[in-house]
């Protein structure tokens, strides 16, 4: 069975649901959006690659809007979007085991289900990164290539970790469609999915990188993130089965080392990298850089906490649960660390608990303890904080790197 059979029979079996993606904020109206465009000549880079958003079921085709860059900007992502069904064929196609037709089938609506619903941000974010770093020089259709298969090495691993995160935390929903694992054919299968989208990144990069001067450093870095990601994720699953017993124990270091190891290094610091190494930098000359992005990602998360249990869940795109499941959240280390003695008592007895009472109630103090205020207080200081520090870095490509991750994420309402 061809790669293009094994499209179809996927799609027959049962795509990815679609859904609306809106961009908010006041930074919202300086992000870019791409159309289609035929096939590019070598792209001649300039200052200010812009950010870029997605709509889920919308990823072949977006018609130009008004305020869209102009030249060879307006096609990076159609060429990204493009690129995955080549990878993803790529994988469909690799020879290292005997599938049968059915497992192959199996493989491409698991890929299609899980890797490219998102925003993509984290993996046009490689792209964006990349071509600040070379703007100035002609970067040629091999060289963006090469930049799309470590973006969507990004999007593939995002894919892992929110797939068999949902498993641990029991989830329902996740970007707009029921959770994976809890489609009926699936279940715990789902888990052994997981471990093949982590799989599928070794093989990609091996395929693009392996006669490459950087495939050792490239390879490096993955291990890497993987690691501290695996780890981060421990963290959480730790902390939560403490909190399950003491919900006291919960503070803002125990909430910062999470959110580090979790999230910020694969979401922010992972995608620049990945970009330094493909124009020839070399890591260690870029420690400053990736202190403000393990930053960004911790103001990322408490956003991300905010989000859970106040946003519209038909915004976000889930359901949130961490009150239920017992989350180290910025909300829950706020609240102990400004509630009085009976406030405290009422968190401490129904934080945690699965009914919808015992939520209500805890929502409810955190409504009295004013945490909305609370996280928009929070929310500028740190978007000022790192202002300035992105304007204290000298090299202003690395500027325009830090300030377009913040222009995705700032007062994001998704």
């Amino acid at each position: 069975m061809s790669s293009h059979q094994l499209k179809a029979a996927a799609a027959a079996s049962g795509g990815a649901a679609t859904t609306t993606t809106t961009l908010e904020g006041e930074l919202g109206e300086k992000l870019l959006l791409h159309d289609v465009a035929p096939a590019p000549p070598p792209v001649k880079c300039s200052a200010g690659a812009a950010p870029l958003q997605q709509k889920r079921g919308d990823q072949r085709r977006r018609p130009r809007e008004q305020g869209a860059g102009v030249g060879g900007d307006d096609d990076y992502r159609d060429r990204f979007v493009r690129a995955y069904d080549r990878l993803r064929d790529d994988l469909l196609d690799d020879d290292s085991c005997e599938l049968t037709d059915e497992a192959r089938r199996w493989i491409a609506q698991m890929i299609d289900y899980n890797v490219p619903g998102g925003k993509l941000n984290r993996g046009l974010s490689v792209i964006d990164s990349y071509l600040l770093l070379k703007q100035g020089s002609e970067v040629t259709e091999d060289e963006f290539f090469l930049a799309c298969v470590l973006g969507w090495c990004v999007e593939w691993f995002q894919a892992c970790a929110l797939l068999l995160d949902d498993i641990m935390d029991d989830s329902h929903t996740r970007r707009d469609q029921i959770c994976w694992f809890r489609r009926p054919e699936v279940g715990l299968r789902g888990i052994n999915d997981g471990i093949l989208l982590k799989c599928h990144i070794a093989r990609l990069i091996k395929k693009y990188f392996r006669e490459k001067p950087n495939y050792i450093d490239i390879s490096e870095l993955w291990n890497e993130i993987a690691l501290q990601t695996s780890l981060g994720q421990m963290l959480d699953l730790i902390s939560t089965h403490s909190g399950a017993n003491d919900v006291a124990k919960y503070n803002i270091e125990v909430y910062r080392r999470i959110v580090k190891y979790k999230t910020s290094y694969y979401s922010f610091y992972l995608p620049v990298a990945c970009a330094l190494l493909l124009s020839g930098a070399k890591l260690e000359n870029f420690s400053g850089l990736r202190d403000i992005l393990i930053e960004m990602g911790v103001y990322f998360q408490a956003q991300d906490d905010y989000l859970d249990c106040f946003a519209d869940p038909n915004t976000i795109g889930k359901i949130g649960t961490d009150i239920e499941d017992h989350k180290c959240s910025w909300l829950i280390v706020q609240a102990l660390g400004h509630a009085n003695t009976n406030q405290i008592e009422v968190l401490l007895r129904n934080y945690g608990k699965k009914d919808s009472a015992s939520v209500s109630k805890v929502k409810s103090t955190y409504s009295t303890l004013e945490l909305k205020d609370m996280f928009f207080e929070f929310e500028d200081r740190a978007y000022k904080h790192l202002v300035t520090s992105i304007e204290a870095q000298h090299d202003q490509a690395v500027q325009e790197i830090l300030k377009s991750f913040l222009k995705k994420i700032h007062r994001r309402k998704r």
